[in-house]
């Protein structure tokens, strides 16, 4: 028994001395490696606020330069690992291979994702909205609050927020109000066939004309729109600014049904804004 416990300590001895003896011989490589470590870490932070500032004083799009910025991040932090790992003695090339079969094997099952990510790279590089835009897409509408690289956030006017794929949004139909300055409403009013057309348009021009946030140019327009079974429809055309829109409409279809009703214009039960064009 006395042996057995002599054989099992001078064994455990060994592999203690054993095991010293390739850490002091290791050592300087994993000193060097996490030098290489730690002053890589600290250079690819200074790089990454560096570039951020250029961006910035060049005045680059925001999502473009942190698309640009968050790339050059990930790029230097593979690299510097792959140099870690080739100071620590791994044979890289091997590395590489595997960690080439497992990026196959992921892409192969994020499709959708790898998608979404080459339409957010294709809404970064051709604008068709920027961040603070009102737009129209996939059936939602709001305006952009963060363009990511899989999605963009949308804002409702009820504070929802609403995330849509990129890869969607970027082959679909989007219908952007906010690049152009200004904005014209098309309002529809049913009115009475009794009504004298003239002294309709001539109220609701004098309405537009009164109202600060109606532009005067581009010009805004009345015309008859359409002659229902049961109704004159009028389409009422104002322009305003784009930050205006809303408050305008509102403005406006309040102020024609007060003038209407001072006129004794029958209102028929039907009013609406037909687009937002």
């Amino acid at each position: 028994m006395e042996k057995k416990e002599l054989h099992y300590i001078h064994s455990f001895a060994e592999y203690v001395d054993q095991f010293i003896k390739l850490l002091i011989d290791y050592s300087p490589k994993l000193i060097s490696a996490l030098i290489i470590l730690f002053i890589g870490l600290y250079v690819i932070r200074l790089v990454n606020r560096l570039v951020r500032k250029i961006m910035v004083k060049r005045e680059i799009d925001a999502t473009l330069s942190a698309f640009l910025a968050d790339s050059l991040l990930w790029a230097m932090r593979f690299l510097l690992f792959i140099t870690f790992i080739s100071k620590l003695g791994i044979e890289t090339s091997s590395f590489v291979a595997i960690l080439g079969a497992i990026g196959l094997a992921v892409g192969l099952s994020l499709q959708g994702s790898l998608s979404n990510f080459a339409g957010g790279v294709l809404i970064i590089l051709f604008k068709p909205f920027k961040v603070g835009d009102s737009i129209e897409a996939q059936g939602v509408a709001g305006t952009v609050s963060e363009i990511q690289i899989f999605v963009t956030k949308l804002v409702t006017g009820n504070n929802q927020t609403i995330f849509v794929p990129n890869g969607i949004l970027s082959n679909g139909v989007i219908t952007n109000f906010s690049l152009g300055k200004n904005r014209r409403a098309n309002l529809l009013f049913n009115i009475s066939y009794d009504t004298n057309i003239k002294t309709a348009k001539e109220i609701v021009m004098q309405v537009l004309e009164n109202h600060p946030k109606v532009l005067k140019t581009p010009a805004p327009n009345v015309a008859v729109n359409l002659l229902t079974d049961a109704a004159i429809q009028l389409a009422i055309q104002p322009w305003s600014k784009n930050a205006d829109f809303g408050q305008m409409c509102s403005d406006v279809l309040e102020e024609c049904k007060e003038a209407f009703d001072k006129a004794g214009i029958v209102i028929q039960p039907f009013v609406k804004e037909a687009s937002k064009n």
